[in-house]
């Protein structure tokens, strides 16, 4: 059986300092951090404490960072950037201050260029086959289904 290390609270929070130092993280991830180094309910809230007091911890900010990540590296769309912010239990305020740093254009701009790049890809003799393939990948790219839909039928003409 192998040994877990155990940590001083000192040691945790240093740890999870720079935890947080090396990428924006959430209070759930730092949560599960602490329980993964087996840390006591009050010694966890206490590291939570000092992370956010020394600015380590910001859910607006990680919000933020995680929806221009998303949107600008993975090209997401907003349903399903928001769908894993409330997965990590990020409160709704954040979640629309995220949500605002998308520009609208440059979303349907990205919509766009998805969409050209995959109707390309399907290899589909009918037409209506072809429409409903390319609908059914942008939505699961968590595009708003009334933008898929204009865009397609735009598409089509």
């Amino acid at each position: 059986m192998k040994q877990q290390k155990t940590y001083t609270v000192s040691e945790a929070t240093k740890a999870l300092e720079y935890f947080c130092a090396y990428q924006e993280r959430c209070h759930k991830e730092v949560e599960q951090k602490l329980r993964d180094i087996n840390m006591i309910p009050e010694a966890r809230d206490h590291i939570v404490l000092h992370l956010l007091q020394h600015n380590f911890l910001n859910e607006e900010r990680y919000a933020k960072s995680f929806v221009r990540g998303k949107f600008n590296i993975k090209k997401w769309g907003k349903i399903k950037i928001i769908n894993q912010l409330k997965f990590k239990e990020i409160s709704s305020y954040n979640i629309k201050s995220g949500i605002s740093e998308i520009n609208e254009e440059d979303y349907l701009a990205a919509l766009e260029s998805i969409a050209e790049k995959k109707i390309k890809l399907i290899k589909e003799p009918n037409k209506f086959k072809k429409n409903s393939k390319l609908a059914s990948f942008l939505i699961s790219k968590g595009y708003e289904s009334y933008l898929v839909f204009d865009l397609v039928k735009k598409m089509t003409l």
